[in-house]
């Protein structure tokens, strides 16, 4: 068991490390050993500096981060975003090596709390890739309803990745807040 992880508001300092953990997450070799790898998807980048130091640094907008207690190293993170009654909640990222251990659920939790008790939302949303069937199952434990509205994904916009296959979309979930 390791020790309880701090966790805190991003800085821009923390960009590099914030671009690196995402992309450990869902992209490359490294991301096989987690389980939330977009891997067989999605080739390519996942995020870069300027989009992520652009939600560090917006308006009612926060990016939380779960720091390692053994050597600082940034190990979770995730974006929540006001977007008038509701929040949308999307960047979000465990190291490979601490997936399953809780973590991700202690850092979705302090989303939904940001989200709350900061801007007063209703509802928390995300879009997710369908074909991500294992990640949206997770997210349904967790109180989220897929609302069947979906959107096409960026096809040709190399800043989302590079499709490995031509059918990908993304599905609205929802998680009411009260």
């Amino acid at each position: 068991m390791r020790p309880d992880h701090e966790f805190r508001t991003a800085t821009p300092a923390d960009v590099p490390a914030l671009v690196a953990l995402v992309e450990s997450a869902y992209r490359g070799d490294v991301s096989r050993q987690g389980w939330t790898t977009e891997a067989d998807l999605l080739e390519g980048q996942r995020t870069d500096a300027d989009d992520v130091r652009r939600v560090v640094e917006a308006a009612d907008s926060v990016v939380l981060v779960a720091v390692a207690p053994e050597d600082g190293r940034l190990v979770a993170c995730c974006h929540v975003e006001r977007r008038g009654e509701r929040a949308y909640f999307g960047l979000f990222a465990v190291d490979p090596t601490r997936q399953g251990g809780g973590l991700g659920r202690q850092m979705m939790e302090r989303a939904e709390e940001v989200a709350r008790t900061t801007w007063r939302s209703t509802h928390l949303e995300m879009t997710v890739i369908r074909q991500r069937t294992d990640l949206i199952a997770y997210y349904l434990r967790r109180g989220y309803v897929d609302t069947q509205v979906r959107s096409p994904f960026p096809y040709g916009d190399e800043r989302f990745g590079l499709p490995q296959r031509d059918d990908l979309e993304f599905t609205l979930l929802e998680k009411p807040l009260g």
